[in-house]
């Protein structure tokens, strides 16, 4: 038998179904496992790798001719069916990664490198139903270890958690620092998620605002209302890309063309290095804070402080 089909027996024997009993994802397991074609299962192992070098793996070893569109039929219908069985885990170099970096990584779990490094030996079979026996705890552990990398946030007494990285630490750091210095008085009314859009929102506020509310309408990152000025802070969470620019002002002003609001626009970094990078790109009449220094702001609006333009 070859590699690949070695690699599809194992899959079948973990009990993965049969969409994920293919070439893809049989050879997927390979690369994840670095076992080349007279590489034997013994000498398995469980790298740190990414979806593209996934791809080189598998086009330089087992002749596949994968291009760069297909790392997403590898994520969506390969890995993270690996990911949801407790095959691999994510991240494991750095578990605070973002969901959605470009740096992404995957890797065998070291409980199922011990079992493969088995096959075809007389203890495949005993280790193998071991693994299955314990499969849901072993689940519900890297479930809760990334669970762990969460970044809490209580908004009405009610507890959320956004998922690990730069961006949402930013965007608590507007809820939890700058509201309180800059926009006293007013409500949160929008917050996504890099994993969920629409975390959190206020669709009773925005209807009466006259403001469409969907999770596909490329709301801000943070959205607060102020009712007694009617003022509306248009917030961006700024750590890769996406400051409040020329052009997403006029996004933003077309989103919102039915609402008598006042708008105010604001980017929001995490360090003074980002928004350094970024400086050139923010629009004029617009707001710049940054979370290492709360207590001040970075006014692009000429003659005036904050607040909306009339």
């Amino acid at each position: 038998m070859s590699k690949i089909d070695d690699a599809k027996k194992i899959l079948s024997n973990l009990g993965l179904p049969i969409k994920q009993q293919n070439d893809r994802s049989a050879g997927t397991l390979l690369a994840l496992l670095a076992i080349k074609k007279k590489t034997s299962w013994g000498k398995a192992n469980n790298p740190i790798i990414g979806i593209h070098s996934i791809l080189e793996f598998l086009n330089s070893n087992y002749d596949f001719s994968y291009a760069e569109n297909t790392r997403e039929s590898i994520r969506k219908l390969t890995i993270h069916q690996f990911e949801q069985a407790g095959l691999i885990e994510r991240n494991r170099d750095d578990p605070s990664r973002p969901t959605n970096s470009g740096k992404t990584v995957y890797s065998i779990t070291p409980e199922l490198l011990d079992v493969i490094k088995t096959f075809k030996t007389k203890e495949w079979k005993d280790k193998l139903n071991n693994f299955i026996s314990e499969r849901e705890k072993l689940i519900e552990k890297y479930n809760r270890k990334r669970e762990l990398q969460k970044i809490p946030l209580i908004i009405n007494g009610k507890k959320f958690a956004l998922s690990a990285g730069k961006h949402n630490e930013v965007q608590v750091a507007v809820v939890k620092e700058f509201a309180k210095r800059f926009a006293k008085g007013s409500e949160l009314i929008y917050i996504g998620d890099t994993q969920k859009k629409d975390l959190f929102y206020k669709n009773d506020i925005f209807a009466r605002l006259g403001i469409p509310f969907d999770k596909h309408n490329k709301l801000p990152d943070v959205v607060i209302y102020d009712e007694n000025k009617n003022w509306l802070y248009l917030i961006e969470a700024v750590t890769s890309h996406g400051p409040i620019s020329p052009k997403r002002i006029i996004e933003l002003e077309e989103l919102l063309k039915n609402s008598n609001v006042g708008k105010v626009y604001v980017t929001a970094f995490l360090e003074f290095s980002d928004f350094k990078k970024y400086s050139k790109e923010i629009a004029w009449e617009t707001e710049v804070w940054i979370v290492e220094f709360p207590d001040h702001m970075i006014h692009f609006n000429g003659d005036q402080f904050i607040g909306p333009r009339l």
